[in-house]
């Protein structure tokens, strides 16, 4: 059943129907088709408006509802704090572009892969959140930045030693004015403005 024009568990997304890549010549060289399988929804308290990063104490019911023929793919999933939540992001209606401006960046523009913007060649999403429980088929989970009804296309593990980098840096985000500002709005805090 569809809600509010959200597709169904369980449905195949054709998230790119044919990319072709071409030499100097013009020429096809290759063509690729892929149809990644939605193996569960997100259900938030969002239905108009979303934060643009996880809110890890955010009011709310937060959880990720599982299609039935994939709970095995669960067992010993409660056994981490934090999982990875891929997700595909339905309800871009803006026109793609290359470069974008992050709405908190002050009018900073970025190329769409330096970038968080959900206006991208594949609307993918990524979040990382905390895993308050598991029951059955469901991961009920800290704060999610991604509307009620958000097709769900993976769930990884995040692993402390694998996926925690001593040396990351903040990127372009680092030769901002006022960027401990900004690393608010990146974080998802509160904050005034």
């Amino acid at each position: 059943m569809e809600e509010h024009g959200v597709s169904r568990p369980g449905e195949i997304f054709k998230t790119q129907e044919i990319h072709k890549l071409s030499n100097k010549n013009k020429q096809t060289e290759g063509i690729m088709c892929f149809e990644p399988k939605q193996i569960g929804v997100i259900r938030t308290p969002y239905t108009d408006n979303a934060p643009y990063q996880p809110v890890e104490e955010d009011d709310g019911d937060f959880r990720i509802v599982v299609e039935p023929q994939y709970t095995d793919g669960l067992c010993k999933l409660a056994k981490f704090r934090y999982i990875y939540v891929i997700y595909y992001i339905d309800r871009v209606k803006q026109e793609q572009s290359m470069i974008v401006s992050p709405p908190w960046a002050g009018g900073v523009k970025v190329g769409v892969f330096a970038s968080r913007s959900p206006v991208r060649p594949n609307h993918i999403g990524l979040s990382i959140v905390r895993i308050k429980r598991i029951i059955n088929n469901e991961i009920f989970t800290s704060g999610l930045d991604a509307f009620d009804g958000t097709p769900v296309l993976d769930i990884k593990p995040y692993i402390k030693d694998l996926d925690a980098k001593s040396d990351a840096n903040n990127g372009w985000i680092e030769e901002m004015d006022d960027h401990e500002h900004l690393h608010l709005h990146i974080k998802g805090i509160p904050h005034d403005y």
